[in-house]
């Protein structure tokens, strides 16, 4: 890439991040603001350099419209066009407020209609 005129990097850069946007469903929402997700692995996430700022704290991830984690994170490095951060705690989301008791193992799975 050295040997490339930086007009010529820029615009490859600016093709893969596009690239990234467009295949990514994934966002990242804190506060009132979201960031769209660039690339996503076990440990952490990484955001376009350009859009993120330096996040540290409670973030939700969501895909699409739908919540699936609750994180705690912290900025960890810059990767040429990519910030990435990484997870301290990922917690999913639940669709249903927690169970405050147990559940019987044995009850019935439906009730019959009275003939």
């Amino acid at each position: 890439m050295d040997a490339l005129p930086k007009e010529v990097q820029e615009g490859l850069l600016e093709a893969q991040k596009k690239d990234m946007r467009r295949a990514s469903r994934l966002r990242v929402k804190v506060g009132e603001e979201m960031f769209r997700v660039l690339e996503y692995r076990d440990g952490g996430f990484a955001l376009d350099i350009e859009d993120a700022p330096k996040l540290r704290g409670l973030v939700d991830l969501y895909s699409g419209p739908n919540h699936l984690y609750q994180c705690l994170i912290v900025a960890s490095e810059e990767d040429g066009p990519l910030m990435r951060y990484e997870f301290k705690r990922s917690t999913a989301a639940l669709d249903e407020p927690p169970r405050d008791f147990a559940e019987d193992p044995d009850k019935p799975a439906g009730l019959l209609p009275e003939a």
